[in-house]
């Protein structure tokens, strides 16, 4: 592409002498104009490099301009797209506008029509501002880029947002980008790991509690919702938020009102709510560890971030990135990174996500003898790394099955026994057997 601050347009006529025309016209308006011949080849370049707008003839071969707009809604729904045909009529104009063709404008191309169009269509989507909004999210994928164009309309918005992923792929980073995309961007950005605290300290922390609620409550504590106030709330890990205390939240955003702890008296507020979590809250609702009105309060739109090996053409910017923010840990000797080393980092597994590349990585940069970190080193490295530490949920989860498990053993299969010894009630227990999938009867002696 030629210059990136500019608008880039592809552009896709089998006719070659019109495209060297429209090309011409758009690059002397300051567009960067990719000019191509077929639907096939537009594909393969929406594959590998990000567009602001299509402009399409409406008549080709193979695929014509109304395949190629449904082809290119799989690849990045929020593209503008623009058809333009000597054969148009009304009825196929009207089609086209509901199917989502942005415009639809007949031939000969009236010079000032087209640029107009262009502008509105430009316009709308907002596709040629800064990007310093999302700037702490490096990515070349077409498929992130597609993820961050649907993030950024969905900032202009109010609605909630449910951001899902592997740990370690960056909700966070998403979550700050889309506040910082909104209209609430000069308001608080307010964050909580509903993981992190046990239930009374998690309400508290939300919603406020007043002085001798509880004990250790020796004065006033407004909460995080209020300290949100106008601005934007992001509830990370929802997935590990307890049941009873879902039920409050779901109150809070329908009535847009909470009561802090000890209080008789509600408080209206106005707060965006956006929310992450690694588990899957669909089969969490199966298991009725989640509540499914709150799923569907809370995931109005969702964007999932894939995990690193599904955008590894991401890696070698994210190394860079790394680097050149590290690069004053050694006093600047680290340079850069040999081309063997970068493709070893390229073909790694990586369940740990960006969060274990920024490790391995500064791994190197601490031990590299050289300005330039070598194959031998990413080696060490990759072989040396530390196992992904399993987050709270995923370590008590191994820790239940392995305790139901020795009490069942000790008890030969015995729920009562076994219930008795764990001080739990029989309800309890078989839900917890249940929800592990263990059959008591494999502890029975034959």
């Amino acid at each position: 592409m030629k210059n990136p601050a500019k608008p880039r347009i592809l552009l896709v006529d089998d006719d070659s002498s019109l495209l060297r025309l429209l090309s011409i016209r758009l690059e002397s308006a300051g567009y960067d104009v990719y000019a191509v011949e077929s639907a096939t080849e537009a594909l393969k370049q929406l594959q590998q490099n990000k567009f602001n707008l299509l402009i399409t003839d409406l008549r080709m071969d193979e695929i014509d301009g109304i395949g190629l707009f449904e082809r290119v809604q799989t690849i990045n729904a929020s593209l503008p797209v623009i058809i333009i045909t000597a054969h148009g009529t009304i009825p196929e104009a009207v089609a086209a506008t509901q199917k989502g063709v942005f415009g639809f404008l007949p031939k000969p191309i009236e010079k000032e029509q087209l640029l107009n169009t262009i502008e509105a269509a430009l316009s709308q989507t907002q596709h040629h501002m800064s990007e310093s909004w999302c700037e702490e999210i490096i990515s070349t994928s077409s498929r992130m880029q597609q993820l961050l164009d649907q993030a950024k309309m969905a900032a202009q918005t109010n609605v909630n947002i449910l951001i899902t992923g592997p740990s370690g792929t960056g909700k966070e980073l998403l979550a700050r980008a889309v506040h910082k995309a909104s209209p609430r961007a000069n308001k608080p950005f307010v964050t909580i790991n509903c993981g992190a605290l046990p239930e009374q300290l998690l309400e508290s922390e939300l919603f406020g509690h007043t002085k001798g609620a509880f004990t250790g409550a020796v004065k006033d504590y407004p909460g995080l919702f209020r300290s949100a106030s106008g601005g934007t709330l992001f509830l990370d890990e929802i997935g590990d938020m307890p049941l009873s205390l879902q039920v409050k939240l779901l109150r809070a955003i329908q009535e847009k009102q909470i009561r802090s702890l000890g209080s008789v008296e509600n408080e209206a507020v106005d707060v965006r709510i956006l929310s992450a979590t690694h588990r899957d809250l669909e089969k969490a609702m199966e298991e009725n560890e989640f509540r499914e009105d709150l799923y569907y309060r809370l995931n109005v739109v969702n964007f999932a971030l894939p995990p690193l090996e599904e955008r590894a053409e991401d890696i070698p910017a994210l190394v860079k990135h790394i680097l050149s923010t590290r690069k004053d840990q050694r006093n600047g000797f680290v340079k850069g990174i040999a081309p063997e080393a970068m493709a070893l980092l390229c073909e790694a597994k990586w369940p740990g996500n960006i969060r274990q590349l920024v490790n391995v990585v500064e791994q190197t940069i601490a031990l590299t003898t050289n300005p330039i970190i070598s194959a031998a080193l990413v080696k060490q490295a990759l072989a040396n790394r530390a196992p992904e530490l399993p987050s709270f949920n995923e370590a008590r989860a191994t820790f239940e099955r392995g305790y139901l498990t020795k009490v069942l053993s000790i008890t030969e299969g015995s729920v009562s026994q076994a219930a008795r010894l764990a001080q739990r009630n029989r309800t309890d227990f078989y839900k917890l057997l249940a929800k592990y999938e263990i059959d008591p009867a494999t502890f029975k002696n034959s």
